[in-house]
């Protein structure tokens, strides 16, 4: 790529980022009001830490402006490069997960409770959803059944394994941000931060090595490394009035749509191995609310940790809100740009990025 065709694709990639947080913000804003005015508030569980206890009220839901922001971000990305079915199905993934997040949430509101679904049903659904985006992955869009070994660079066929592995994964992701989402600015920090290291990590990938090119040709037709530019931008949109003290939560409705997103994005571009390194925070969310469950039963209600997840822990050991948020985050970016630095410079073909430019 030129000088000139990359600068037009870093501009590309501005506005990609910038609609899709305008988006965000500007629906954010709007929905603020009219959810105070319905009630559509949050209910604090009870086994929050007490200084919780005074966010109750605030406004939730506010992942309808994240959706909303990514669906623009990922209009105008066709705009620039042409109809992507990759892409479409991306963002198709964001708004279902979103869905089943606002059922959840609506249930809550409506039933005055901090449980909205079961976690049976909402396990169901997101099984049946993971399994069409494994199905059509395979079968309709014919990626095949190989992965990617991350900083290796090897191709590995798995069979019809991919299917089930690709459904763990999309689970797996969906449920680790919705832990997360229990600090003001915490989900929407995390995730915008790894997200925005995405589409060069795809890159480097897709020029490691000549085996490489050929599966990652059709990644970069299909435009997909553009969503996590758009999760970016509607991420930083929602953090404008989600930041502590927040304005608006996300709910269920933003953290499952976000989790969703991000997964199917690292799995259309062959790097869904990289997620839990990059996003190690959200690793460790969820393996402390696991090993805290079984510690407790087996244990005889002994606990690992003050309070899980992970960044109750932190806070019951004295830490701020904003001091978790802020070093969650940056842990994230500093292994975000790990996973780049280190991809480039294990290339087998010397520093992927240079390539491509």
């Amino acid at each position: 790529m030129g000088l000139s065709e990359m600068t037009i694709a870093i501009i590309e990639e501005v506005v990609i980022v910038m609609a899709s947080m305008a988006a965000s913000a500007l629906v954010i804003w709007r929905l603020i009001p009219f959810l105070k005015r319905v009630n559509a508030s949050q209910t604090i569980l009870e086994d929050a830490p007490e200084r919780h206890m005074k966010k109750s009220g605030t406004p939730t839901m506010g992942g309808i402006g994240i959706i909303t922001g990514i669906v623009f971000g990922s209009a105008v990305a066709v705009i620039f490069t042409g109809f992507s079915a990759d892409l479409a199905v991306c963002a198709m993934t964001v708004v279902v997960f979103g869905a089943i997040g606002f059922l959840d949430d609506y249930t809550k509101i409506a039933k005055k409770r901090n449980l909205g679904l079961t976690a049976k049903q909402k396990l169901a659904l997101q099984c049946v959803i993971a399994l069409l985006i494994s199905l059509y992955y395979v079968f309709i869009a014919g990626h095949g059944t190989e992965i990617v070994i991350p900083f290796v660079f090897k191709v590995v066929d798995i069979g019809y394994f991919i299917i089930p592995y690709f459904m763990f994964i999309i689970v797996a992701m969906v449920n680790a941000v919705n832990l997360a989402d229990g600090l003001d600015g915490l989900a929407g920090s995390v995730s915008a931060s790894m997200s925005l290291f995405w589409p060069p990590l795809v890159l480097i990938a897709a020029s490691a090595t000549t085996e490489l090119q050929p599966l990652f040709a059709g990644v970069l037709a299909e435009s997909v490394p553009m969503l996590p530019l758009a999760i970016t931008g509607a991420c930083l949109g929602f953090l404008l009035f989600n930041r502590y003290p927040a304005k608006i939560f996300m709910g269920d409705t933003g953290s499952l749509a976000l989790g969703g997103g991000m997964a199917v994005a690292a799995i259309m571009t062959h790097t869904e191995l990289f997620l839990p390194v990059a996003g190690l925070v959200f690793v460790l969310e969820a393996l402390s609310d696991i090993l805290q469950v079984a510690s407790y039963k087996l244990r005889g209600g002994k606990r690992l940790f003050r309070m899980a997840p992970l960044h109750h822990h932190f806070e019951l050991g004295g830490w701020s809100e904003r001091k978790v948020v802020n070093i969650f985050a940056g842990v994230t970016i500093a292994l975000s740009l790990i996973c780049v630095i280190l991809s480039a410079a294990l290339a087998p073909q010397g520093m992927g990025i240079f390539l491509w430019v």
